[in-house]
């Protein structure tokens, strides 16, 4: 029976979100995180040790996790934002009363600005989850399936080694018989 592969959890940082990610080696890590540039030699990427991110990493071996950056919560397949803080305010700049022009300035209407539609970016990452949960439950039940193999292979050779015992003294009882009979075996 093989033994399971060691893995190590590996942490970089993508974007507004730490990413952590459970792999035999840096390669793994690397393809699991979908890129080929070598983050650990440009050194932003590294090996994690912070208990919570090793142990939700290893819950899910080889797919990256994520929280948002300076955020304490747990990694998960669906982070929160980042939180942003307010931005300070300007005071506003004082005005010079300058002398009328001879022609007044039409004043242009102001555009307004719509806040955009979420619904297309909701729908991908409802997808994006659902993947990732049909993800973990094909290898939950592949995970069964391996198991159930290698007991079912266990079964079978302990199966062969009786039965081989078995004709290998039937064999020699045969051997035994034929020689006290006169024959030379």
């Amino acid at each position: 029976m093989r033994s399971p592969r060691r893995m190590r959890v590996y942490q970089a940082q993508f974007g507004f979100h730490d990413s952590v990610v459970a792999a035999p080696n840096q390669a793994a890590a690397l393809a699991a995180w979908g890129t080929r540039q070598n983050l650990f030699a440009e050194g932003r990427a590294k090996i994690s040790d912070e208990p919570d991110a090793v142990a939700a990493a290893l819950a899910h071996p080889e797919i990256p996790l994520r929280r948002a950056i300076g955020s304490k919560e747990p990694f998960s397949l669906q982070p929160s934002l980042p939180d942003v803080p307010e931005r300070p305010r300007r005071a506003k700049p004082k005005l010079k009363v300058a002398a009328a022009s001879p022609r007044p300035a039409k004043a242009r209407p102001r555009a307004k600005v719509q806040a955009p539609d979420r619904a297309r970016l909701e729908a991908a990452q409802a997808a994006l989850s659902a993947i990732d949960r049909d993800r973990l439950q094909r290898e939950a039940e592949l995970q069964r399936r391996r198991e159930a193999l290698e007991t079912e292979a266990l079964a079978a050779q302990r199966d062969w080694a009786k039965a081989r015992k078995a004709a290998e003294k039937a064999l020699e009882a045969a051997v035994r018989a034929y020689r006290a009979a006169g024959g030379d075996a």
